[in-house]
């Protein structure tokens, strides 16, 4: 009942198909891609099924959302803004159906799923104050009586490919800041989540009705080999924002590439906490604990190493046991639980055999792994592995709760062990030395491109831009001047001196 209550606030059938096509303030349209049916993992019950688009369904969607980039670019950017400022609105009127929907359909627990909306009320009101502030510069010329500048323009129809592990916040990192940049979007969500991206949807659908305005924020549900392939195919897409594995960014990456348009890839993660003697003991557990158990090890910033100091280790470590063994794993939608499930009984399987890997590489099991089978097949606890060494198992990323525990003796060591991993997204420090403090932080510290001190690996802030460095991609979205992703940058001089004078002293003449 509580399922059914949950999708009949949002305007989610469960009698019939939802259509997984929309163009923005025009609602949907008919597809022929098929029907997809999304389950709920923590009984694997069927929840609703959504009529998919297909390749077709896709251009009718993309040539509206073209048309209407031209027309949606000519809005001045603060009245942009105020179309994001009313979404944010909306967002906040349907917070709670919405992160109940985000529990329900991928399995995060309650608070988690309300902060992810949270998350996409707080991006709206970032990129609202953004809108004025779409800033130039201004160069001093070498060239007598010229005037030299920079401006920036709406880059065109933006595709946004989001994953099922944050199934609504990561749309509106880009949503957000390429509305009020004058860009369209096209949103293609993950095929595990599709009802999550229909809620949203139905709410901007709201907004660009009331304002006007059609064709700016668009929905897209479908198969990878259809609507993914086509979007990334598409000349009429200069930048494909993708969030998923790095074996698919690399698909992505090489696709959109050879046609010469731009990505923003948020790929993997193999995040690290580096303890060190001087931290506190009490928050370094805390904050590892929730790095590394939160949404059930299925985030891209889960803390999935412990690198710790061998005077603490045993300390640190018989802590973080006590707390994995008292950690309340359940029903996502009861307040009282801490870890939800797995998404998929695949992801399950992943899970066990990474932790027989690890066992062949000389790990010890501390803790977990185990599957709850009274809760249902993709329930698990949390496990704690003991390594001797960084062995090729630990180097890779496997999409669940398992923490991987290595020592060191001094920080360059550890240093050593954080970086010696393909991807580089998020790494922590907790430590009170302020040496230790600033060597990781510095040139010869963490490669990742996000660095905390005194706080975990997840949990980062809209404010500041989000991504990584090496395999997890380089791309940045949400805050800072991540915004310059969606624009094209122009350099512009002006010659008001009456005469032609060239630069570098060029005489023609």
């Amino acid at each position: 009942m509580r399922a059914n209550e949950i999708l009949e606030k949002l305007g989610i059938h469960t009698d019939r198909s939802n259509p997984g096509a929309f163009v923005g303030g025009k609602g949907p349209i008919k597809t022929g891609g098929g029907e997809l049916v999304s389950g709920n993992p923590s009984d694997g019950e069927d929840l609703a099924a959504v009529a998919q688009a297909s390749s077709d369904d896709y251009a009718k969607v993309a040539d509206a959302a073209y048309d209407s980039f031209r027309s949606w670019r000519m809005v001045p950017a603060p009245v942009r803004g105020e179309a994001v400022r009313l979404l944010g609105n909306a967002l906040r009127e349907m917070k709670e159906p919405l992160g109940d929907l985000i529990s329900l359909e991928m399995g995060k627990i309650r608070a988690e799923g309300h902060g992810e909306v949270q998350e996409m009320i707080d991006i709206c009101d970032l990129a609202v104050g953004m809108s004025r502030q779409l800033y130039g510069k201004s160069m001093h010329s070498e060239r007598h009586r010229h005037r030299m500048y920079e401006q920036w323009h709406p880059l065109g129809s933006i595709g946004v490919i989001t994953s099922f592990n944050f199934p609504m916040a990561v749309w509106a990192w880009n949503a957000a800041i390429a509305m009020v940049c004058g860009d369209t979007v096209i949103w293609k969500p993950s095929s595990r989540v599709p009802l999550c991206a229909i809620a949203v949807q139905k709410v901007a659908d709201r907004i660009q009705s009331e304002l006007g305005y059609s064709g700016v924020l668009n929905l897209v549900a479908g198969s990878g080999s259809m609507v993914g392939q086509s979007m990334l195919e598409d000349e009429r897409v200069p930048l494909v924002s993708f969030t998923g594995s790095c074996r698919m960014g690399r698909r992505v990456s090489e696709t959109v590439a050879a046609r010469f348009g731009r990505t923003i890839l948020e790929l993997g993660g193999n995040n690290a906490a580096v303890v060190a003697p001087s931290a506190d003991p009490e928050l370094a557990a805390d904050s590892i604990l929730f790095a590394a158990v939160g949404t059930a090890g299925q985030r891209c910033t889960t803390n999935r190493r412990l690198i710790v100091h061998s005077e603490v280790a045993e300390e640190l470590v018989s802590t973080l046991v006590g707390k994995y063994e008292s950690v309340a794993i359940g029903d996502p939608l009861d307040d009282s639980t801490l870890m939800g499930p797995l998404v998929t009984v695949d992801a399950v399987e992943e899970m066990k055999n990474a932790l027989d890997w690890a066992k062949k590489d000389g790990g010890e099991l501390l803790t977990g792994g185990e599957v709850l089978e009274d809760l249902g097949p993709r329930f698990v606890t949390p496990a704690i592995v003991r390594m001797p060494e960084q062995t090729e198992i630990v180097r890779r990323e496997t999409f669940a709760p398992i923490l991987y525990v290595m020592e060191y003796s001094n920080i360059e060591e550890a240093i050593r062990i954080h970086n010696d991993v393909p991807q580089g997204l998020s790494s922590c420090l907790f430590s009170r030395d302020l040496i230790e403090v600033e060597t990781f932080l510095s040139h010869m510290g963490s490669d990742c491109g996000i660095a905390n001190v005194n706080t975990g690996t997840s949990g980062a802030e809209i404010g500041g831009a989000f991504g990584g460095e090496k395999e997890t991609g380089g791309g940045r979205e949400s805050g800072s001047d991540a915004w310059k992703g969606y624009m094209r940058r122009q350099t512009c001089t002006i010659n008001f001196s009456g005469g032609m004078e060239l630069a570098q002293g060029i005489d023609f003449g």
